[in-house]
């Protein structure tokens, strides 16, 4: 009875780690999921901006509302504690994110402020998008520099 009790306690504790893992797998792909979701966007708003592509307000606002949107996800959702770049191959997250969540969270939510700017005043003509992608880029590089792997 011992040993079926001992092997049925160790086979929950390896199931449960699998289960884990598996989270932050599914996890990390949520996240890279919501980054080129942002990076799409952006990239529609600076093709715009930079004249290389027409500018279209109701796709415009579309694109800054769209990066508002991934802005309203909560980091704990996608940022689970131990879904770094040392722990994971497919993750490019700092271990610092976890020793400064606070900073992380106020970079993130720098983007958000700036994603809501840019959702309310992106129909607003060509001439907007310059100064609203200033603000979009300047804290998606703010985060990047302080939390992501540089790709090698």
């Amino acid at each position: 009875m011992k040993k079926i009790v001992t092997v049925l306690a160790a086979a929950a504790i390896l199931s449960g780690g699998t289960a884990i893992a598996q989270d932050y797998k599914n996890q990390i792909k949520a996240r890279q999921g919501t980054m080129w979701v942002i990076a799409l966007n952006l990239g529609t708003l600076g093709a715009m901006a930079k004249g290389e592509a027409e500018y279209d307000a109701e796709a415009a606002t579309a694109a800054a509302e769209s990066i508002h949107g991934a802005s309203m996800i909560h980091l704990s959702t996608l940022f689970p504690e131990g879904s770094d770049a040392g722990m994971n191959d497919a993750s490019r997250a700092k271990e610092e994110i976890w020793a400064n969540f606070a900073d992380f969270e106020a970079k993130w939510g720098q983007l958000g402020a700036a994603a809501e700017k840019a959702a309310a005043e992106a129909g607003n003509g060509k001439d907007a998008l310059g100064p609203l992608m200033g603000g979009l880029g300047g804290s998606c590089k703010a985060c990047h520099d302080d939390y992501r792997v540089s790709p090698s």
